[in-house]
């Protein structure tokens, strides 16, 4: 058994939309337990911790500062999932990054449709309504950015009362 933390984001156009009850259904369904939750506007510094430099290196600055304009437009719903396997998970839940390729039954498949080509041409990022860490590693550096310890709960959900 791999517990783990994952960090889950809502994103401004997730949070626009009326998307938090059913970004947060999908995981809570699915068992996961939500150990800390919070609605913040975070600052373009907050926002430049979150998308650092390793996104030039991969996408380059141009969609790095679409992300960080696009981050702090308008608050962000952050959440922090605990369960077994919970980074792969989380992913599978929210799916593919481009909402144009996320499979239907996943959040950004029922929910998104731009494709990455259509953003680049409008010079704006692609809406795809929720961030999730894509590794352990990276659930634990984000996790400790937008969460202090104390913001975390532990309890026992209904599940584990009757099972372990």
């Amino acid at each position: 058994m791999v517990l783990q933390r994952t960090l889950i984001l809502i994103k401004p156009d997730g949070v626009e939309r009326g998307l938090i009850g059913e970004c947060v259904r999908r995981f809570e369904q699915r068992g996961i337990k939500i150990i800390g939750m919070k609605m913040v506007w975070i600052d373009k510094e907050h926002a430049k911790k979150h998308y650092t430099e390793d996104i030039t290196r991969r996408r380059g600055e141009r969609v790095r500062q679409l992300l960080l304009d696009f981050i702090i437009s308008g608050p962000v719903v952050a959440i922090v999932l605990e369960g077994v396997n919970v980074v792969e998970i989380a992913r599978k839940i929210v799916g593919e990054t481009e909402p144009r390729v996320a499979t239907p039954g996943t959040i950004r498949g029922d929910f998104a449709h731009i494709s990455f080509v259509h953003a680049d041409e409008k010079n704006k990022t692609t809406p795809n309504l929720i961030h999730a860490s894509a590794s352990p590693e990276e659930a634990r550096q984000e996790i400790e950015l937008w969460f202090k310890e104390k913001e975390m709960h532990s309890y026992k959900t209904v599940q584990e009362k009757h099972t372990l």
